[in-house]
């Protein structure tokens, strides 16, 4: 692995998997930048962490954010795109605004997200993209259609621009986790099991994105697909 710091922008950084990578990679020697619809939720200073209050669901102002964000941060060299939502019903319970609302912020917002730094990254000697996919991107199943269909659009995305940056110095990487204990499902119907065979952590998709951020250049992970041992559903009463 490279003894080498690099400067890493996190979107979702406030909670979850997203919060789990800015921590790991802070305690490693990383610089990191943390984009939070509300800022007020990063608690703890760290010389090395500065925060970007955005709402990536506001398409129309995302565009001119972003140029702001990366003139603000010119060193960034790395994007981790752990932004997202879950929502589940049959299509016929979901409303048209939804629909809309679910598929911006899983797929569009990310896809403006690469655009706003790609450019940036290319001139860079070594820049990394890492989507935080979903298992709900390599299988449809019941009530997921809308989730589903924004995690294959991510992963074609990252298949499809990954081969775009071939020939430049930026590598794309996604990350597909099974059901990670995490907030993701304090607003759904259902988590995962209890045993610690029945869920992933936050710290595992992190440690995944540590190896993808450390890892030589010349050398590209694709795709890492992470499941716990044994998948349980548990429904709340």
């Amino acid at each position: 692995m490279q003894p080498i710091t690099r400067t890493v922008l996190i979107s979702g950084a406030s909670s979850g998997i997203g919060r789990a990578c800015a921590v790991s990679l802070l305690q490693q020697g990383h610089t990191v930048v943390g984009l939070s619809r509300n800022c007020q939720q990063f608690t703890r200073p760290h010389p090395q962490f500065s925060a970007f209050e955005i709402d990536l669901s506001d398409l129309t102002s995302l565009p001119t954010q972003l140029k702001q964000l990366s003139k603000q941060f010119p060193s960034i060299d790395a994007v981790i795109f752990a932004a997202g939502r879950g929502q589940f019903s049959s299509l016929e319970e979901f409303s048209y605004t939804q629909i809309q609302d679910l598929i911006n912020l899983n797929f569009i917002s990310q896809s403006f997200l690469a655009k706003g730094f790609l450019p940036a990254l290319k001139r860079k000697p070594l820049a990394d993209l890492i989507f935080i996919g979903s298992e709900a991107a390599l299988n449809g199943s019941r009530k997921g259609s809308i989730y589903c269909a924004s995690k294959f659009a991510l992963r074609g995305f990252s298949q499809a621009l990954r081969d775009e940056c071939a020939k430049s110095s930026v590598r794309v990487s996604l990350i597909n986790p099974g059901m990670v204990k995490t907030e993701f499902f304090d607003t759904l119907s259902f988590l995962p099991g209890d045993d610690k065979s029945q869920h992933l952590y936050a710290s595992d998709v992190a440690d995944a994105v540590s190896y993808i951020i450390n890892t030589r250049s010349g050398m590209i992970v694709d795709e890492i697909n992470l499941n716990p041992a044994n998948k349980v559903v548990k429904f709340k009463k």
